[in-house]
């Protein structure tokens, strides 16, 4: 049985040569926190005033045992374990670890991993939720041990789950960032009254904004009157022009001149779900032709500011293949009528 860890508390004119255990924190209300000292910073006599000043009397100096482990390791392996492509690992403060995105993209967090992690007695990882849009150096994810020292074994046991998890993710981190590729994007706007120039379109600088926002571009936007033929006509045309997305603008109610749905489905695509359990943009229709996604986007993607477009067009950006069990689950948290 290894040696327990020692740890002493000592005032601070008696510390001196000796080594903090933990950082200490300088806090002054309305202006700084941060790190006074570091953990392992050997005390020296002109160093007593400074602690006193952020109220410390006493200090920890500390001897670890051989089965227990640093709050300040621990982290720093807790975050060797579970990051992957396109992630960043910062430097122990305060016994916490960071990770940052190290590109702009899409987070990629799987969520049973993490709360597995959290169900582990004085262990912490917080992270963004998956699917999340972030920009290089936004922070991903915090973890950190609860305790100034905790048990060899359990930082073990999260080791050992990320090695678990990569090998049934192709080496792949629980943590990552997904980059956004460039898209070029078809867009087909139905309706006879905006193919006859009685009605202005409003769908295609609403579509074009939202797909520049992510380093994509609308290749080619094309018309059509609500006729069946003649929007499988241009989806084929855009099929042939081997786009890498296929948006359908309008049409996707149940009026009886709406007929972008059986249009889609005419042209050969696989329906993976006509309406969406997220509001606004419930009509919101999601289909492959082959391998190109196509969409068919309801009106309130072009008078609401946030829908369910803006939350499935990252992922398809990101290279995500959207399947029924995705749209399934965005029901819940998926009411965004007061959103923008």
């Amino acid at each position: 049985m290894g040696q327990s860890s020692v740890l002493r508390e000592v005032k601070v004119e008696e510390a001196i040569g000796l080594p903090l255990a933990h950082d200490l924190t300088r806090i002054v209300p309305g202006e700084f926190k941060g790190r006074a000292f570091r953990k392992g910073h050997v005390i020296r006599e002109e160093d007593i005033p400074e602690l006193r000043r952020i109220g410390k009397e006493h200090i920890y100096v500390l001897e670890l045992g051989d089965d227990d482990v640093h709050e300040d390791e621990a982290a720093i392996r807790m975050a060797k374990a579970v990051f992957g492509s396109n992630v960043a690992t910062g430097e122990p403060s305060e016994g916490k670890v960071m990770l940052r995105a190290a590109i702009r993209g899409l987070a990629a967090i799987d969520k049973a991993f993490i709360d597995e992690v959290n169900a582990i007695d004085q262990l912490a990882m917080a992270t963004l939720p998956s699917y999340t849009v972030v920009e290089e150096g936004q922070s991903l994810a915090g973890m950190r041990v609860i305790l100034l020292i905790i048990s060899k074994a359990k930082i073990e046991a999260v080791e050992r789950m990320a090695r678990q998890w990569r090998e049934g993710h192709m080496g792949e981190g629980p943590i990552s960032v997904k980059p956004f590729r460039t898209l070029r994007a078809g867009v087909i706007t139905t309706g006879s009254e905006v193919y006859n120039g009685l009605v202005e379109d409003k769908f295609g600088p609403v579509v074009r904004s939202k797909l520049e926002s992510f380093g994509s571009v609308v290749t080619e936007q094309r018309f059509s009157t609500d006729g069946i033929e003649e929007i499988v006509r241009e989806i084929r045309y855009f099929e042939q022009s081997q786009v890498d997305l296929i948006l359908v603008t309008g049409g996707m109610s149940v009026d009886p001149d709406d007929r972008t749905p059986g249009a889609i489905k005419q042209a050969g695509a696989h329906i993976v779900s006509h309406g969406t359990p997220m509001l606004p943009g419930s009509m919101l229709l999601m289909a492959y032709l082959g391998e190109i996604p196509i969409l068919g986007l309801p009106g309130s993607v072009m008078h609401d500011k946030f829908t369910v477009f803006d939350v499935l067009l990252p992922r398809i950006c990101a290279n995500e293949r959207i399947e029924r069990s995705h749209i399934a689950e965005l029901g819940y948290g998926g009411l965004f009528a007061d959103r923008g």
